[in-house]
């Protein structure tokens, strides 16, 4: 079997090639290439991207022993030339390239053994046997790790035969049942070998540096959170720009950040406290000014308000005009809110006329008691409402 270019040559760019095969699968055209310098997903490390002639990958997938690569458009034929997203695949190499040297120093080290790994768009992790590790024991393989990067151990890849690989003392997780062939191992040097099929640098310096951000608890042992290469400068520049608009809005330095922060967020809960105390008392002279009146059913409405505010200036009008109705509505045309209220001597069939009014305003509501409300679609026909309510007894 011919070893692909991508784990032949994993630093190639580009390359021509033959179709040998096309065809449709999941809504999408696909081809199948003589060779290929594109990652089918795998190992925990997902599909490159790239361009077969003008036409963008947007998967790489093995099927039934084929590499198929799934189109954004028509499948070309003939010769090709197949162009990598070197961005994407150099991001993976270096976050894999990393969890390799992680888990290997997590296992050295404190004797985690790592159960599974995904590589994530914006942040990547691995699972750990371990629970609860401590946040000495994450700083100091942090530092382990930064170690082993300096040291610019080499990074190298090979196949060996099953024979060789029983003589070996290799990290795996075991290998496929059924497997045949030869073994493809990913050594760094003095620290790691490993069985894996995925895209490595050729050196732990250039990985550039790892982060570990944190842990969680999953199922008995941890998910241990890291970003490497690349992604680690971009993480950084964010947090400084974060930092920077957070230390302007606040004007506070960042040490003073979570402070400032807190500080505002105290002042905020005393103005929610204030401003629900402010509606309460609007409310309570809504519903009393509307008692006031003398109108068959009194009726208001309120642009800003929302269904919650309605509610309170009805209590507050039953409670004074026991012998009158009351529509009240709220919000704007599309997501409004309406109130019809009754009070104890009211002789009017609330449930009924609720019913009537959400018809006509487009909407559905419900009640008990001397109160029916619900959503609103069509203020527009307010007028309409009422005047249906002002002909009922």
């Amino acid at each position: 079997m011919q070893i692909p270019a991508y784990e032949r040559e994993p630093f190639l760019r580009s390359m021509e090639t033959d179709v040998v095969r096309t065809g449709e699968a999941r809504g999408r055209a696909f081809v199948v290439l003589a060779d290929t310098i594109l990652y089918p997903e795998g190992g925990g490390q997902p599909a490159d991207r790239g361009r077969i002639g003008d036409v963008p990958v947007e998967d790489v997938r093995t099927v039934d022993g084929q590499i198929r690569h799934y189109l954004a458009g028509e499948a070309p034929a003939g010769r090709v030339r197949v162009e990598l997203d070197w961005a994407r695949r150099f991001d993976h190499m270096q976050q894999h390239t990393g969890q390799h040297l992680l888990t290997a120093v997590a296992e050295q080290r404190c004797g985690w053994h790592t159960t599974a790994f995904h590589l994530g768009e914006r942040v990547s992790d691995i699972e750990l046997d371990a629970s609860k590790p401590t946040a000495e024991q994450i700083a100091g393989l942090e530092d382990a790790i930064a170690a082993e990067i300096r040291a610019a151990r080499p990074v190298t890849a090979r196949r060996v035969s099953p024979e060789e690989y029983a003589t070996l003392s290799v990290r795996t997780r075991g290998l496929p049942d059924g497997f045949t062939g030869t073994v493809r191992l990913v050594e760094i040097a003095g620290v790691d070998l490993n069985t894996c099929g995925g895209t490595h640098v050729r050196s732990t310096a250039e990985i550039e540096g790892l982060k570990l951000l944190g842990t969680e608890a999953m199922r008995g042992g941890t998910r241990l959170f890291y970003v490497a290469g690349a992604r680690l400068r971009r993480l950084l520049g964010a947090h400084h720009e974060r930092s920077a608009k957070l230390r302007q809005l606040l004007g506070t330095s960042d040490d003073d950040l979570p402070s400032g922060v807190a500080a505002k967020l105290d002042q905020l809960k005393d103005a929610q406290r204030a401003v629900k105390a402010l509606e309460e008392e609007l409310a309570a002279a809504a519903g009393r000014a509307l008692a006031m009146g003398s109108e068959k059913v009194a009726n208001a409405h309120w642009p800003e308000r929302d269904l919650a505010f309605l509610q309170r200036v009805a209590r507050e009008f039953v409670r004074l005009a026991p012998d009158r109705v009351a529509l009240l509505t709220a919000g704007g045309e599309g997501q409004g809110a309406f109130v019809l209220c009754a009070g104890e001597r009211a002789t009017m069939d609330l449930a009924a006329a609720g019913r009537g009014v959400a018809d006509v305003l487009g909407g559905r509501g419900g009640g008990s008691g001397r109160i029916f409300q619900g959503k609103a679609t069509a203020l527009s026909r307010r007028a309409e409402a009422l005047a249906r309510l002002e002909t009922l007894g």
